[in-house]
């Protein structure tokens, strides 16, 4: 079974040290760690719920997409993400490993009591980017043979044609 991973994602995002330096909009700032989340669950092989507030929005009920190994909640009016990871860390069976992405503090302290283990969003940007080079240096390209595998695929007639046609141009 996947380690599950919880994130406060409004409490991530006012740790992130990109977007501080870029003043985006808040929207972008969901948007571009909505898929840097989706890589991460992909790279780790993590069950990934991303946990935005409705708090104080005017949404009368919560909204949950379901992605590859990313889920993304938006909380209803008067739900706070808090309370909603809290509610999942107590419904998480205590063989499964459950960790949560926060700095508030008292979300720590009580999602500790729930079974589940704490990580400050400060550390969690620096899982992220660990994780992003190290996945990054996997996937760069190997070493070029002299030929690509599409060269490699043709018949020596069909790639004579073919790079007769790109020497005439």
């Amino acid at each position: 079974m996947k380690p599950l991973l919880y994130v406060d994602g409004y409490n991530v995002i006012g740790a992130w040290n990109e977007v501080q330096k870029e003043n985006l909009p808040l929207d972008e700032c969901r948007d571009r760690l909505i898929h840097l989340m989706e890589d991460y669950a992909g790279y780790t092989d993590q069950e990934v719920w991303l946990v935005f507030d409705g708090y104080r929005t005017e949404r009368p009920l919560r909204t949950v997409e379901q992605r590859q190994n990313l889920t993304v909640v938006y909380t209803r009016h008067g739900e706070t993400a808090d309370q909603y990871i809290e509610r999942l860390c107590q419904q998480t069976p205590k063989y499964r490993e459950a960790r949560v992405a926060t700095s508030d503090n008292v979300e720590q302290t009580v999602i500790l009591g729930r079974g589940a283990t704490r990580l400050s969003s400060r550390e969690f940007w620096r899982e992220v980017n660990s994780t992003r080079m190290s996945g990054r240096d996997r996937h760069q390209a190997k070493p070029s043979t002299g030929a690509s595998s599409f060269a490699a695929a043709m018949s020596p007639e069909m790639y004579a044609l073919l790079d007769e046609l790109r020497r005439s141009r």
